[in-house]
């Protein structure tokens, strides 16, 4: 495998765990609550400020989405 694919490979890693940390974040701060869980931060706050900033660029927005969602569904 060439150093390319490797590096690929790695990266793809990276990302699978830092969404199953996201979901992970989420799914504490929903059983939990927010004060009783301070070391993973303010998650769902974040990702609805993110998708409202998405939403809120129009046809840029949805371009951005549709970007994100095709690296993320490649394998």
């Amino acid at each position: 495998m060439s150093i390319f694919g490797t590096i690929k490979t790695c990266l793809r890693e990276i990302t699978e765990v830092g969404l199953l940390l996201a979901a992970l974040g989420i799914i504490i701060q929903v059983l939990f609550g927010l004060d009783s869980v301070q070391f993973v931060g303010n998650v769902t706050a974040n990702l609805t400020d993110l998708i409202g900033s998405l939403g809120d660029q129009g046809l840029v927005g949805l371009i951005a989405i549709g970007v994100i969602l095709h690296l993320l569904s490649k394998k």
